[in-house]
């Protein structure tokens, strides 16, 4: 499988810009007062990131951070001694703590990103990943939908890594398809990405929350119509069956470009699904789509549905011989398909 790999990044030439935009910041004594973390190596300021434009690569520690990855807040990075390549989180430090203790909640697991080092300057913590391959929204888009075999294969690993945050207490709440990226070329294996807008629950409490926060494609008709608090893990459970829908029809089962109109249809709760779905994805979706939230599928019963049963242990398929075709015009919903851009995120306070 052929597959468009990012530009071989040029170190000699980042070196050189770098040398000429960047000066490292000195405390009134000439000592350079940055420090790196959790990692025992010698001081070394990260030079803060350029305002200017176009963006100048800058040194941080042994990496070279380069421009934004696209569709993405993190920049990509190298190994100034391995010509590694990583992608470099950027926050303030006193946004540091609340990003990473979703991370240092959880043990390492396959389908959830790792953090592989932690720079921390007078003013900005840098935090770094492996890198990436491009993300599942853009491989939905780019496929228009995915057969049903191939989506199987890839929403097992997202139910996988949002089970081992509900297990560990971290809330997801931005749960969306661009939030999981692949981990190799091929595109078969998946990874969320960053645990960005997580909530890390204390121990034994409950799942409550009461912030309306979240990707108005994504969000449930709970959070839209409550007035207390709903439950966390419920919420992502309805947003894990935006994602399995928008896998396998190629766009989203609520969907508007006027907010108002878009959580109006939420909250009614009614959506169709193609005839060349199978029952068991169907049931699935069904089941994950409900209004009701103690009446959705849990995430500890999400991977017993009878859907995952359908790839044998060989790993063949029995939906290999259905062949799912459009049903429809594709002219008449344009506006249906999974957009370029993603639908505004934040606070859906504002648009209620």
């Amino acid at each position: 499988m052929n597959v468009a790999r990012p530009p071989r990044l040029n170190l000699h030439h980042a070196r050189l810009k770098q040398e000429q935009s960047f000066d490292k910041p000195q405390d009134k004594g000439g000592i350079y007062s940055g420090s790196l973390s959790p990692n025992l190596q010698p001081p070394t300021p990260p030079a803060l990131l350029s305002t200017q434009e176009p963006f100048a690569a800058c040194a941080v520690g042994n990496y070279i951070l380069f421009e934004q990855s696209d569709g993405t807040t993190l920049y990509r990075c190298v190994d100034a001694k391995t010509d590694d390549e990583y992608v470099c989180k950027v926050v303030p430090n006193e946004k540091y703590q609340k990003t990473v203790a979703g991370h240092f909640r959880l043990d390492v697991h396959p389908n959830i990103n790792q953090i592989e080092q932690v720079l921390i300057g007078e003013t900005r913590s840098y935090i770094i990943f492996s890198r990436s391959y491009g993300d599942l929204h853009s491989y939905v888009r780019n496929k228009r939908r995915l057969r049903e075999q191939e989506a199987l294969r890839l929403f097992r690993q997202v139910v996988q890594a949002v089970q081992a945050c509900h297990e560990a207490g971290v809330i997801l709440r931005d749960l969306k398809l661009r939030k999981f990226v692949f981990k190799d070329p091929e595109r078969t294996q998946l990874k969320l990405e960053t645990l960005d807008d997580a909530v890390v629950l204390n121990e034994g409490s409950n799942d409550h929350l009461s912030d309306k926060h979240g990707c108005p494609a994504y969000v449930s008709p709970e959070i839209l119509t409550t007035s207390g608090s709903y439950s966390g893990r419920a919420a992502d459970c309805w947003s894990l069956g935006v994602i399995l829908y928008t896998l396998l029809v190629g766009r989203y089962p609520f969907h508007d470009t006027d907010h108002n109109a878009l959580f109006g249809k939420i909250c009614r709760g009614k959506f169709s699904i193609p005839d060349t779905m199978s029952s068991r994805a169907k049931c699935l979706i069904r089941s994950l789509l409900r209004k009701d939230p103690t009446e959705r599928l849990a995430i500890d019963d999400v991977l017993q549905h009878p859907w995952f049963s359908l790839v044998s242990r060989e790993g063949a398929s029995c939906l290999d011989s259905q062949l799912h075709t459009h049903n429809g015009d594709d002219s008449k919903a344009l506006d249906q398909t999974v957009p370029d851009l993603a639908v505004p995120e934040g606070s859906i306070s504002s648009f209620i």
